[in-house]
Parts: C-alpha cells; structure tokens; sequence
C-alpha cells in the first residue's frame, strides 16, 4: 500500500519511526546533498551493504526515500514530496496553531 493513501497520523507514525535511528538520519542528511549511489553511501558511513539495505528499505517503506535502478547499481534520493508532507504536519500539530478555529474542541 502506498503512503500516500494513509492516514496522516498513521503516515507520520511511519514517517517518524523511520527516523528514529541515528543511521537512517545519516542517511537523509547525505542525501540531503543529492542522489547518491549505495556504494557512496556504503563507503561514506563505513558500514556494510547488507545493514545499509536494511536501513534504505525502512526508509522507502515510509516514503522518505525514492530509488532508480541504472544497471547494477542503486541510487537514492529523497522523496521531496514526503518531506513536505512531514512538514505540513508537524506545523499543523504545532501548538497555538489552532487559534480558536479547532473544530474538535481541543483549543
């Protein structure tokens, strides 16, 4: 199932779970700089492939992360869309936001 077809909360709950490991935020913050290939990513976080593939799935799952095959090799890239999405969310759940014009009572 896509993300995209989710609810909000359960998409930043994915989202979220994500990131919480310090590996998988290494990764984002590199390719924060642009695509890069697995063997990049391999070399730059001294880490073997087998762990790395098990850290770029977690975050394809949850949308962070998009792939493109070219020949043998893998590249990475964020989802730009995904990030935008985390944004909007994390503004809309930012306390004081509401300002009266909750509809659920909670303000």
């Amino acid at each position: 199932m896509s993300t995209a077809t989710l609810p909000p909360a359960t998409r930043a709950a994915r989202w979220f779970h994500a990131l919480s490991d310090e590996t998988r935020l290494e990764i984002v913050e590199m390719l924060s700089h642009g695509e890069r290939c697995v063997c990049e990513l391999t070399g730059s976080l001294k880490a073997a492939q087998s762990r790395l593939s098990f850290h770029l799935k977690t975050l394809k799952d949850a949308g962070i992360v998009t792939d493109r095959r070219d020949g043998r090799w893998v590249h990475y890239s964020l989802n730009r869309e995904a990030l935008n999405e985390m944004a909007e969310f994390l503004g809309a759940v930012k306390p004081g936001k509401h300002a009266g014009s909750c509809t659920r009572a909670c303000c």
